[in-house]
């Protein structure tokens, strides 16, 4: 599966569970997609230099409504 097409899977998945599409949520998870990250702090510095508003309480509710859902998994990296 691309990257494009786990990225539709995942955005159609919030949607039908009631969640927001934001442009920080997509921008954040076309991070993760893009890039293995150690931590929820690397995902931020990754997109804190697309998106300068972009705080980091986002980037740990965004990873962490990911993990409720099953989408993602916290191990030594955050994976999708």
């Amino acid at each position: 599966m691309s990257q494009e097409e786990r990225l539709q899977e995942i955005m159609k998945r919030l949607k039908e569970n009631g969640y927001r599409l934001t442009s920080q949520r997509k921008m954040l998870l076309e991070v993760i997609l893009s890039n293995e990250h150690s931590s929820c702090k690397e995902i931020y510095y990754a997109a804190k230099q697309i998106d300068k508003r972009l705080g980091i309480a986002t980037v740990y509710r965004t990873v962490q409504l990911l993990e409720d859902m099953e989408l993602v998994r916290k191990e030594m990296a955050v994976q999708i």
